[in-house]
Formats: structure tokens, sequence, C-alpha cells
């Protein structure tokens, strides 16, 4: 059999079961970008840009922040100024906005990283179909080091060219080793990331936790902890374990909740409750089958929500319920959910959460309209996460995240209504530039600093060693 291990020994890569060469259009190792001059180490002037949609009210016009033919300074890794022909910019360097849109990046609020590796698994199953044939036999068969790093590289660097700029990974940790791949790789890509490590009643586990935050995340202006788990009343025990440790530690617990239908009878809301978890900063993933007193209690405790659209519809399970959520003033950001999505773009994901409400409404007017879903992946994520003082709009003073968006390409123009077409209209291929803390991780339409053709490589091999694992 001609293998995925076989095809790259040879110089090709599979693609629908077929050996392709590997095309010229991927950045090998001598034809790729640097970030020189754009690295967070002096300023950065982006210059008239056509339209610079800044999420903040009292930067620019409306909801959004609207302003057109406007400036973009950034000195270091901090937005330093907003506005039209900006003093204070000799020495910058200077982008020329003309012709773009410039806007916070986008915030991912739950996936799984590792899962680019089990890209197009079960495709005909729901949840728990999926969760058994491509992701509970890996708990027997602990994957390695290599296998997170590989995986998580890939997701983190194609998070990048959709305009993301911070990730939220729900790590299935399924050992210290696999994990600790998984955070170098979120390191590496120079991202701004939560690293959710699932905790259990194991005190090795516990401590490993303890020593990551410590080691790992705290010396990381761009990393932050979170503690997950998966709250029933038969696992009762590690999600006690896991709420205890978050608070030990000032961290969120996220967790997953009533994503399918089968979900409410394996009581999560009532271990949640039960272990005193229902508190302000619980990130709750899915949250799709909920009831009208649930969204109340969610409500009333300051529960924040990640809705991840495409991996709903991917897994058919269910519609949340959206419009309910922002009569309640319930914090909701967007996902991109791993291996259930099966593609890492925020604009699909935009469009999913728009085009699931009218569709089950029947009713083009319903929320989110195309202004709701761009602040949801910004600001929205930002306020999720808590730190929406320090990113999520492109406010002075706030953490130089954004990215520059090409209008004028083929899918996108002509011109008629931006903000509209951010959403129905906008591909990953219309991201040319990508900052996070101030440094260029994307510039000029390509990643910097990345030898792609070598990721695919290292994904290709992990991939081949998780089917083993997994029987396939």
């Amino acid at each position: 059999m001609f293998t995925r291990r076989r095809a790259l020994a040879l110089g090709f890569t599979m693609l629908a079961g077929l050996a392709v060469p590997l095309g010229a259009n991927q950045l090998n190792g001598t034809d790729q970008l640097d970030a020189t001059g754009y690295d967070g180490t002096a300023k950065v002037l982006i210059r008239d840009a056509s339209m610079v949609l800044t999420m903040d009210p009292a930067v620019g016009q409306g909801a959004l922040g609207m302003l057109q033919d406007a400036d973009v300074l950034m000195t270091k890794n901090t937005i330093t100024a907003v506005g039209k022909d900006l003093p204070g910019t000799a020495g910058a360097r200077v982008i020329d906005g003309r012709g773009k849109i410039v806007m916070p990046g986008f915030v991912d609020l739950h996936t799984h990283t590792w899962q680019s590796l089990i890209r197009g698994c079960a495709t005909d199953k729901e949840l728990n179909g999926w969760l058994a044939e491509c992701v509970l036999p890996l708990y027997g068969n602990q994957p390695s080091y290599a296998e997170g790093y590989a995986g998580t590289r890939l997701s983190a660097l194609d998070a990048i060219g959709t305009g993301i700029t911070t990730t939220t990974d729900w790590s299935h940790s399924f050992s210290a080793d696999f994990a600790n791949g998984s955070l170098k790789a979120l390191a590496d890509s120079k991202l701004r990331f939560f690293f959710s490590y699932t905790a259990n009643t194991k005190p090795a586990t516990l401590d490993e936790i303890r020593r990551v935050k410590k080691e790992v995340i705290d010396p990381n202006p761009l990393a932050n902890l979170q503690v997950g788990t998966h709250p029933t009343m038969q696992n009762l025990p590690n999600t006690t374990a896991a709420e205890n440790l978050a608070k030990e530690l000032g961290v969120a617990l996220n967790v997953h909740v009533h994503e399918s239908k089968t979900d409410p009878a394996t009581g999560q809301m009532e271990a949640l409750r039960k272990v005193g978890a229902i508190r302000p900063g619980l990130l709750m993933n899915h949250a799709v089958q909920m009831t009208d007193a649930e969204l109340d209690e969610l409500a009333a405790n300051d529960i924040r929500v990640a809705h991840n659209p495409l991996s709903n519809m991917r897994l058919a399970s269910g519609v949340i319920r959206l419009p309910a959520m922002a009569e309640r003033g319930i914090k909701v950001g967007l996902g991109i959910d791993g291996g259930t999505n099966d593609t890492t773009d925020m604009f699909n994901d935009m469009r999913a959460a728009v085009g699931l409400q009218r569709a089950t409404a029947m009713d083009p007017t319903r929320y989110p309209q195309p202004a709701d879903v761009l602040r949801m992946a910004t600001l929205g994520g930002a306020e999720a996460l808590g730190i929406d003082k320090e990113i999520g709009s492109l406010t002075p003073g706030k953490k130089a995240d954004l990215q520059i968006i090409n209008p004028q390409a083929l899918n996108f123009a002509p011109n008629g209504n931006w903000v509209s077409q951010l959403v129905f209209n906008a591909q990953p291929v219309n991201v040319q530039w990508v900052f996070v803390n101030g440094v260029a991780v994307k510039r000029d339409g390509h990643l910097t600093g990345v030898d792609t053709a070598k990721v695919i490589r290292d994904a290709d091999a992990a991939s081949d060693r998780i089917d083993v694992l997994l029987g396939r």
C-alpha cells in the first residue's frame, strides 16, 4: 500500500488518497519570510487603511468603532494610537493600508489543537460515535510528545493563517508528555493562548498542572492556564478535583456541557452545582441543549459560553439558543473546536453562526447579524476569557493583536458593504498580515519564520502513528 509515510519519503503528500508532489506554493526552509523590522521591538504604522474596525465605540463610529481612511500605530507590543494623520510616527516601519481592512485578531474560544491529526475521522457519526472512534481509544494507547507537538503546531499555524491571534486549547492531556508537546508547539507558534489542562484525582496529574503553571505558563506573557474537566455525576470525583485545583490556582474552569441531546441525562449541570463550579468566569463549551432555567442560571452567575457552530453542525448536535443568550446578556464567543470542525476558518465559523439561526427560524433578521458575529469573534471572545482589558479591540493601550485583510480579491470585491462581506465573503487567503503582541506572525500573506513543508511532513507522520493507536 502507498501509505502517507511512504509518500512523504518520496517527497509527496497525500491528498484524497492520491500522491501529490509537495507544491511550490508551500514554503520550505529557504524561501520563508522573517519578521525583521516587525518583531515587536519598534514602531509599526499602518497608514491610510480604508477601513479600521476598532470594536471600540469610543474610538470610532457605531457599535464596531469604525473609522475610514485611518492609521493604526503600534509601538513595540502596544497599540499607541488610532486615527487620521497620526503624529509621532517618525521612524516607524510603514505598511500601506490603502484598500485594506484593519481589525482586531480573532479569538478562538474553544479548540483541541492536537485534533488536526484526525481531520476527516468518523464524518458519519454524532458526538458519542465520533468520540468512540476518534478520541477515547487514545486514553489506553497514549500518544507521545511528538504527536502533541506535531498536531498542535499544524493547528496553531493554520489558526494564524485565518487571522486568529488568541486560541483556547482544551487539551485531552492523554499524558504529561503529550501535554508538554502541545505546550511547546503553542509557545513556538507565538500565538496568545489559553491551555486548558485536563485534571483528575491523581496527585501526579495535579502536581504536574501546578508545575506547568509555575514553570511554563507564568513566565510566558502570551500564555494562560485553565483547568479542564468533563462534568457528569459519574465523573464527579474528577470534576471535584478540577474545580478545587482551579480555585487553588486562581484560574478558570473550562468544561463541555450539553453539547448533544444525550448530555443532559448525564447530570452535567447537577455535577457543576454540586462541586460549586457555577461561578463567574466558568467557561462552558457548546451549551446547545439548555433550558430557560439553565440559561437564567448562566446569566445570573456570569458563566461564559463558547459557541462552535461548524462542530455542532458536523456532529448533528443541534442549534444553540443564541438569541436567548443575547437577551440575557450572557458573554458568548466563537470556537473552532478541533477535529469536529475540520477547518480552521473563523470566517466560515461566523457564516455558520449567522446561517444556523436564520435557517432554523426562517427569519433573516434573527440575531446574530454580521456585526454581531464580528464582535463575538473578537472582543466577545476576549470578554469571555476575561482579558478584554488587554485585547479584543484596537483601543490605544491594549496589546497589538490585529490583522490586515485585503478585500481586493476575486472572492471579496467589489466594495459593497465591507462589514457584511467580511462575514459572507472573506476567506483566510484575504488575511495578509497578522500581529500578535506586536510581532508579525503573518506577513504579506505568508507565515513568518516557518518551514511549512516540514510542519506538514511531521503532522502526516504523527497522523500515521495516531491511526495505529486508534486501530484504523
